[in-house]
């Protein structure tokens, strides 16, 4: 069993696998320019939600681990120095290695408009900033393959 602190929660993750048995995790990409943010989300996605969680702090890093880890799903960041998500998006897409990768993007811009465009341009899904540690495994989880 692992506890950790997040946001005033008190999170505790207990592995039930047995020894000997080979379980494989899902693979969380997350790009995202802001420390914080990183932090929080891996934290609850590794202790809440149980992911293997790899962390980019801008586009070019995140094209070059995604290709090198090809993750299961990518959260991705909308607004960042140098190459933006949507930028990320398209490079991501356009790449035979990367263009299958389920991508969802994380943003504190929740206007509706903005959640059909970046849909338009082939994302998964938005997931909206700020975002409840305690939630995040469950909404990312509804956008990878059962």
């Amino acid at each position: 069993m692992a506890a950790a602190l997040l946001n005033g929660y008190l999170i505790f993750h207990i592995d039930k696998r047995k020894k000997n048995s080979i379980m494989a995790y899902e693979k969380i990409l997350l790009i995202d320019d802001e420390d914080d943010i990183r932090t929080v989300a891996q934290m609850s996605l590794q202790s809440v939600g149980g992911f293997q969680v790899l962390l980019a702090s801008g586009g070019e890093e995140g094209i070059k681990t995604a290709t090198s880890e090809k993750p299961d799903l990518i959260l991705l960041d909308v607004m960042m120095p140098g190459l933006d998500g949507p930028g990320t998006l398209r490079r991501l897409k356009n790449d035979p290695d990367t263009s299958d990768i389920t991508i969802v993007f994380l943003t504190a811009k929740a206007q509706q408009m903005d959640f059909v465009n970046l849909k338009e341009m082939g994302a998964a899904g938005v997931l909206t900033k700020p975002f409840d540690p305690m939630k995040l495994p469950e909404d990312v989880r509804k956008f990878l393959p059962s």
